[in-house]
């Protein structure tokens, strides 16, 4: 099944091209916002299937091509954002040991917004492609072997990033949780129709260009150890989000005006804009190419505000 959100946060489900609203199904679910409606449907989700697959077949719907998306998850409760989680194509010499972060609920955005490039003296603005996990049920001290039945489904997200801010070391909170520097969507696929989350591939093209392309099976820790970890540190509970990694040779500069769109396989496509009102341009290239091109540092801005003159 495939959850969304669309026009004014109605609840739906996508069938086909098509949304069937759901509202009525869940009206009951305690709930003061999207947020917690959604949340507390994953919780309950045993007892609401049955009655939202009637709804679906009864219905025709309207086309999705004629609502607005909105991210299926707005208000998580937690985020955690594994880090350094890729092999890069199998060139590192070994995995980095285990790390994530946080990244604030509140800066999720979804199909259709916008980033917005912050007023800040960034070396450069990056987002990372990634296969995101929700959490079904409550789960603390979970094993790797038990951790795949605490999964309710996937989502596509972009982890934002600011890289490079003063000063040194003060890095992952100001670098990651910028208001809008978390894009989800645009539906929440369960977990029943991915048969296997670890042979994936995720896709991000940048204005059309393919940027990041890369499979889950290069994850350094793979999704169960993940859960493992990240519940022997705090309890998660439904409805939070584990963000699983990206690839880093494919990350590129964001910029005023640019189209992102993003596809981890089975996952359907977010599609978002990026807005800087300082104009800041950088040159087009990967991570990978510069490394290729035998520079050890990353891509220098341009032009516009915080620029350094050669």
């Amino acid at each position: 099944m495939k959850l969304v959100f669309f026009n004014d946060y109605t609840m739906g489900v996508l069938k086909g091209d098509r949304v069937v609203d759901v509202s009525g199904v869940v009206k009951d679910i305690p709930h003061v916002g999207p947020g917690d409606l959604m949340n507390g449907l994953i919780a309950r989700f045993d007892a609401y299937r049955s009655k939202l697959e009637a709804a679906v077949a009864a219905s025709e719907g309207v086309p999705v091509a004629g609502v607005k998306l909105r991210s299926p998850l707005p208000r998580p409760g937690n985020i955690d954002c594994m880090a350094v989680n890729y092999m890069e194509d199998g060139t590192l010499p070994a995995a980095a040991p285990i790390n994530a972060f946080h990244k604030a609920a509140n800066c999720v955005i979804g199909p259709g917004d916008q980033m917005v490039l912050p007023d800040v003296p960034a070396t450069i603005f990056e987002g990372e492609a990634e296969l995101a996990l929700v959490i079904g049920k409550r789960a603390s001290n979970v094993a790797a072997a038990d951790a795949m039945g605490y999964v309710f489904g996937y989502v596509n997200f972009i982890d934002g990033s600011a890289r490079g801010l003063p000063p040194a070391n003060n890095v992952f909170f100001q670098m990651k949780s910028r208001a809008t520097f978390a894009p989800m969507g645009p539906y929440l696929v369960t977990a029943d129709e991915v048969p296997n989350p670890q042979k994936l591939q995720v896709r991000l093209w940048n204005n059309g260009t393919l940027m990041q392309n890369f499979n889950t099976d290069d994850m350094a820790h793979n999704i169960p150890r993940c859960i493992e970890w990240a519940s022997s540190i705090h309890t998660l509970e439904p409805g939070d989000v584990i963000a699983t990694g990206t690839n880093h040779r494919g990350l590129n500069p964001f910029m005023d005006g640019d189209t992102i769109e993003l596809e981890c396989e089975g996952m359907g496509r977010l599609k978002f804009g990026i807005r800087d009102d300082l104009k800041r341009t950088w040159a087009r290239e990967t991570r990978l190419q510069r490394q290729q091109a035998g520079h050890a540092t990353p891509t220098p801005q341009l032009t516009g505000k915080y620029a350094t003159k050669a």
